[in-house]
Parts: C-alpha cells; structure tokens; sequence
C-alpha cells in the first residue's frame, strides 16, 4: 500500500524552541511511522526579514542538526533545503499567476510583519511560496499550527483552482495539529505565544539551551497573583502556561500535577517545571552533540537530490498542463 505524504517546514530564522518541538517537531517525528515523510528547512521564507548572510548559513546548519537531533531519521524521511531544490520556487511563479490580490490582502501575518516594518514583496507571497512547497511534492498532509491555517487555506484554494483550470494535478492537502502542545505561551507574556524571534530571549526556552540557562529563565518566569497552584488560562495563564509543560515533559495529567503541587509556593514550582524541561531534552542534547556540521552537508546534500528528482516529476506534468 502507497502511504499518504506528509510534508512541513521550518524557517532557520533564529533558535528552536520547546514550543517548536513540542507544538511540532515532536509530531512530526511521529508521523514517520505512518506516511512517507517530508520535512524541509524553508530557508526562503527566512528572507523575508532583514538578516545578516552569515548568521542565516549558521542557523540553516543549526536547524537541520536540530531536526536530525530530535529524531527526524533520513533513512525515513526525505529532509533538505528548500533553497536546493529550484522547483519551489518555479512553481510558486507559476501558482502566483492564479492567486488574486484580494486573496494576499487578507493575511493577517503580513499584516501583523508589515506593521513591524518588515514589508516587502517576498513577505506579502508568502503564502505562495507555502502552497508550492506542499504542492511540489503532492502532499496529503500539512502538520502546522494554528498560527498557519489562513496559509494552508490558500494553499487548498490554489490546488483546487489549478485542477479546476488546467486539469486534475494536486491533492487537496489537509491539516494536522497536535491535541497537545499546539501553543505553547512565553515565560514573561503568557498571553502570547512563545517565539524564536522574541527580542527578550529569557521569553523562551530554546532546545540548545545549556541546563543553566533552562533554570535561570523559569526563575524568571511570569507568574500570577494568588498562591494556588491550578490551572486557569484565563485568570492565570502563567501558572496555566507552567502547567501544560509539566504535563508535556512528563506525561501526567494536569488534574494530577494540580493535585501535587496546588500548595507549593510558585518559585519553588518553577524549578519542578524547569528540571523536567532539563530531563526531558538531556536525550536531545547527547544526540545534537553528536551530529558534526560535515554529517549535516551531507545528509542535506543527498536529501535534495531525491527531493529535486521528485520535484521534477510533479512539474513535468504542471508545465505541460500549463501549456510549456
């Protein structure tokens, strides 16, 4: 039986963190098991803000080795850059040929970026970039997070709209989000999600992080007024935030880690929170250690040629029904 293809990215637009691993890179070594896997460093997307050429190369390295080293198997997935394999971007011209500007105008991402002042045309086609990088490779499955569902809604019209005009091509992918982990909040606005390009870095956790840094940021950590130890997002999003890690890096249930620790002083539950967090990435650590910047070149290097060679059968049958 053929699996499904499941395909997602991520930017090397600065450091992983465990809201990344937990609200998708954890996923998506699971679902090596069951679909044939593609999971790319979308190292275009990344130039869509002001960077600095040799950070990015570092950072492109750095990403990868972090993919390998939270399980991401090449002999079992199809792992690359999205910069080595052209038919990305040759698709993404031909599928902006049939996206309306009404359709780009109503991103709420760009919106947000541009008033950051981050605007520019790579920005503002995005979402077209996004919908060739699945649809090279004729995905079934996107695992993203909520933060991208407007973006794989474009990619779902784009397909529709190319197979109603040029002949059946593409399936029309769907998506997959985590029950768990899916937002993961930051330690000092638990009301905003935890991001990799936070200025504040003690905002988040970050999977190369050394066990000192890990302990220093939960003491930080924003917590709530009150003394109780319980879980309400609404009332009490730090605690809440604290909590659904907890549950996250050990396996236990929130209404039994409510039960344990309702009583413990709040500084004293930021250290459990913190050495779980330790324990639960040491395994992570050992592997990302062990994988040199030579093993990474090489492993991307093969990955693109098997990435490009599929690629290309997928755009033969494009650029003909395109008329090429």
């Amino acid at each position: 039986m053929q699996l499904k293809t499941v395909f997602s990215g991520i930017q090397p637009s600065g450091g992983i963190t465990i809201g990344n691993y937990l609200g998708a890179l954890r996923n998506w070594t699971r679902l090596q098991d069951g679909y044939d896997a593609i999971y790319c460093v979308v190292d275009h997307h990344a130039q869509t803000v002001e960077y600095d050429p040799r950070v990015f190369h570092r950072r492109r390295i750095d990403t990868a080795k972090i993919l390998m080293a939270v399980g991401i198997d090449p002999k079992r997935s199809l792992l690359y850059y999205q910069s080595d394999v052209r038919a990305h971007v040759e698709l993404a011209w031909m599928l902006a040929t049939i996206t309306s500007l009404g359709q780009l105008n109503r991103m709420t991402q760009f919106k947000e970026k541009a008033d950051k002042g981050s605007e520019n045309l790579g920005l503002y086609s995005y979402p077209v970039l996004m919908a060739a990088d699945i649809l090279v490779h004729k995905a079934h499955y996107v695992p993203v997070g909520e933060d991208q569902t407007q973006h794989l809604e474009v990619t779902r019209d784009l397909a529709q709209r190319f197979n109603s005009r040029f002949g059946e091509e593409f399936p029309i992918p769907e998506q997959i989000t985590p029950e768990r982990g899916a937002r993961i909040m930051s330690l000092k606005s638990p009301t905003d999600k935890m991001s990799k390009t936070d200025e504040d870095t003690s905002a988040s956790i970050f999977l190369t992080d050394t066990p000192d840094e890990i302990r220093q940021k939960f003491k930080t950590a924003v917590t709530d007024s009150g003394h109780e130890v319980v879980y309400d997002r609404e009332n009490k999003p730090g605690i809440t935030n604290l909590l659904d890690l907890l549950a996250l890096f050990t396996g236990r249930s929130i209404d039994d880690l409510v039960a344990e620790y309702h009583d413990m002083q709040y500084g004293y539950f930021k250290l459990v929170v913190a050495d779980a967090v330790i324990e639960g990435l040491a395994p992570f650590h050992t592997a990302y250690a062990a994988i040199s910047d030579d093993d990474v070149r090489g492993i991307m290097a093969k990955g693109a040629a098997v990435a490009s060679e599929r690629a290309e059968e997928s755009m033969r049958s494009v650029r003909e029904k395109m008329g090429f």
